[in-house]
Order: C-alpha cells, then structure tokens, then sequence
C-alpha cells in the first residue's frame, strides 16, 4: 500500500514509519520539524530512515530515501493547505496515519495557538485530502487525555469524555469528533487511537522516562508530582507500533459495513504503573537513588491512567506485553548509547 505518515519525525511516527517500510509498503513521511524539542533527535530519526538533515531541511519538496527505496520524506506543516491539497493529489495514497500533532499537556498552557494551528486546522485539511482524494481509510492518534477528570477506571471508550482539562485534550476530543462527522458525511472510515504514556528508544525529551533519566545521570533531583501519588498505563514504543501497524494494514478487510466507519480504540499496556514504581525501575537500571523534588500536582495533569484495551485485543490479536523493568531497561540503554553518557 502507500501510505502517508504524518509525525514521521516524531517518535511514535519515526517507528510506524520504519516498521511499514519493513513490511514492504511505500510510506511518505511528513513532518515540520519544529522546535517544540531537539531537532537534532528528529533530524537522527529521520537519519536512520535514510534522509538526511541536509535534505530533511528542504521545505515543500519530496526527497527520497538513501536506505529504503519506498520511502520519501517531505517537510511542511499541515496547516499549510495548498502543500497538503498538492500532496494527496498528487500521490493518491491508499491509507493516512495522522501522527503529527502538537503534544504535551503543559505546553498548551503556554502557546494554545500552536494546538489550533496543528491539531485542529491541520487535522481539517488532513480529512479534507482524505476526502477529496478517495481514501479508504484514516487512522489517527487521538489521546489518554481525553478522559480528562473521569474516575472510573480502567477507561474504556464508551465513558463520556465531556470534561477534558487541558488544550490538547480537548483539541484531541475535537479531532474524534471531527473524523466522526467526515466518516458520516462522505462514507470513509476513520480509526482514532487514544494513546496511553508511551516510552522507550527514541522517545521525546519532554517525558517522564527522557526527564528522570537524564536528570538522575546527571546527579541533579527529578521533579516528582502530586507527592508521587499518580499512576500511568505506561506503554511501551514496540507495543504502541504493533498495534498502530496492524489497524492501518488491515485496510482491505471487510471487517466494516456502511454503519460502522467510525471507530476509537485505547491503545495501552492495559494495566496501570505507579509512578514511584516507575522511578525504582529507572533507578534500578541505573543502580542508584534519584534526588526526589516532591511537588503539587500540575494543572492539566490527571491522578491515573488505565487503558481498557479488550477490543483492541478482540478486533486486532494486540497483545501489549512489554513487562515495565524491561522497557525502562531498553530506553535507557538507548539513551547511554545514543548520548554517549
């Protein structure tokens, strides 16, 4: 198939996109590149991806890949309409992973309008090129934050999630709604994936596991919230990739009839993680005792997270099975590696 990865620099995208290319499929990769976080490490994923920075760099232009003949990468923003329009146009592509968005909880509170621009606007002018390029099928990353102030746990796609308490979980909220109407109105099916605190290689600075890591081998204190009484469904990048792969090839199935286009799925470990758990397994790998900041609880942030993953498992075969040690154990060895620490 040829497929569309938006994100592709990102770190859930970088590894989507590079397990389709192992599986045979031709993907162009999309991505801004913007400075939210390091882009030397989207422009090192990129790297393994076969484009270069150089070429990486070049805005509006497809470049192809030096590693993997059915991949092409191209820089620009998904608000950017005119570039998108030519894009699907001009590619006809059979299905569309909508990964790139604008992420974190925190940073909505500083540049809402980053979140507008990207996640709601770009995500518009995706359904539009879906919709006027006959594409089969759009699957797209919505969010665990989402459920927002719910307290029944685990969380399964059937609550109300009428109560987000950030930005981004209400521009995630909008995105489901605004596929589900496209999936109404022009018949195309669309698959929204609520992710749950996904880690591991390659992951983005701004995350817990990035954070404590980096902090605890540089003997400086992690910061740690609600007095560490807060749990995740912490997920692992192999577990995350298996079940985003297997969603979007199973594109040419008739699994689906004219009435059920639309559909949402957690996509978790299916088990919550206390944080301070968490902490002891960084700090077992790493053999010492991080400084602990004890600190209120942030705005924007929830208590716990639990995924409710069965139809996942029922429609897909997906089985999350990473054991939380081993993932922490995968990451950091990544990290010592890949900054020589």
């Amino acid at each position: 198939m040829k497929i569309l990865v938006t994100g592709a620099a990102g770190f859930i995208g970088f590894h989507v996109s590079h397990n389709l290319l192992n599986h045979g499929h031709e993907v162009i990769g999309l991505d801004n590149i913007n400075d939210y976080y390091d882009r030397g490490l989207k422009y090192a994923r990129l790297n393994i991806l076969g484009v270069t920075q150089s070429k990486a760099s070049i805005s509006n232009e497809l470049t192809k890949s030096s590693k993997f003949p059915g991949f092409k990468f191209i820089r620009t923003d998904l608000s950017d309409g005119d570039t998108i329009y030519t894009l699907f146009k001009e590619e006809q592509f059979d299905v569309v992973c909508n990964l790139a968005a604008q992420a974190g909880v925190r940073y909505s509170l500083e540049n809402p309008s980053a979140y507008i621009d990207s996640n709601i606007v770009g995500f518009l002018n995706i359904l539009e090129g879906c919709r006027q390029n006959n594409v089969k099928h759009l699957v797209y990353a919505s969010s665990s934050s989402v459920y927002g102030l719910n307290k029944k746990v685990p969380f399964e796609t059937t609550d109300s999630v009428d109560h987000p308490i950030s930005l981004y979980a209400a521009s995630k909220k909008s995105n489901e709604l605004m596929a589900h109407t496209y999936s109404h109105l022009f018949g195309f099916k669309t698959t929204g994936l609520r992710f749950f605190t996904v880690y591991g290689p390659w992951g983005r600075p701004d995350m817990a596991m990035f954070l404590f890591t980096k902090a605890i081998l540089e003997k400086k204190p992690i910061n740690v919230f609600n007095q560490g009484n807060m749990e995740r469904d912490f997920t692992y990048i192999n577990d995350i990739t298996e079940g985003v792969v297997r969603i979007v090839e199973d594109n040419f199935t008739e699994k689906y009839n004219s009435e059920e286009l639309y559909h949402l799925y957690n996509i978790g470990n299916n088990k919550s993680v206390k944080l301070m758990d968490f902490i002891e397994a960084i700090e077992n790998k790493l053999g010492t005792t991080a400084q602990k900041n004890m600190m209120d609880m942030q705005p924007g942030d929830v208590e716990r997270t639990w995924a409710n993953v069965v139809p996942l498992i029922s429609d897909y075969d997906y089985t999350p099975n990473t054991p939380i040690q081993e993932g922490v154990d995968s990451f950091i060895d990544w990290y010592r590696k890949f900054y020589n620490v």
